[in-house]
């Protein structure tokens, strides 16, 4: 459910628009419900669409092509390998079976404890520097072989106190 204080929220980012392309702050609002719930559920897609006055459908297109709206709930940490095909060249499927391996789960899945989430992401536009992974949506990490997978996942456990 969307709250008025989210609206108000929602209000902000339409008012940068004019009012004839208010749609245009479909990701900004996408944006807002995950940072407040974790994930993006349909209920809260058609809230937006009503609230924009734009089809569910357009919401949903956009929540289901970007990599950086969670569907489901995800772990604290949300681990996203690029695996396209600059990547695999060097070693980024192998990196994601490191992790499904270090962690336990499969790609998609999440640590039982909440911890991690695993998935595999399209290019990063980093293939220089692979392979590469994104921590969170926000934190890119490059030259990631198994020595630095290993220190990264450790390091964010030993944060968390669950070394």
């Amino acid at each position: 459910m969307i709250t008025q204080a989210t609206q108000e929220r929602f209000a902000r980012e339409v008012a940068k628009y004019p009012p004839e392309q208010k749609q245009s702050a479909v990701m900004a609002c996408l944006a807002i419900v995950q940072q407040e719930q974790g994930y993006i559920t349909q209920a809260a897609e058609a809230e937006i669409a009503e609230y924009l006055d734009m089809p569910e459908i357009a919401v949903r297109e956009v929540t289901t092509f970007y990599n950086m709206y969670n569907q489901q709930p995800v772990g604290k940490y949300k681990l996203a390998v690029c695996t396209n095909l600059p990547c695999q060249l060097r070693r980024g499927q192998e990196a994601l079976h490191h992790l499904e391996a270090k962690l336990g789960i499969k790609m998609g899945e999440t640590t039982p404890d909440g911890m991690f989430t695993l998935q595999q992401c399209e290019c990063l536009g980093a293939c220089a520097d692979a392979p590469v992974m994104l921590v969170n949506d926000r934190n890119m990490c490059s030259f990631m072989e198994d020595d630095k997978l290993d220190q990264l996942v450790d390091g964010l456990r030993a944060a968390e106190g669950r070394a």
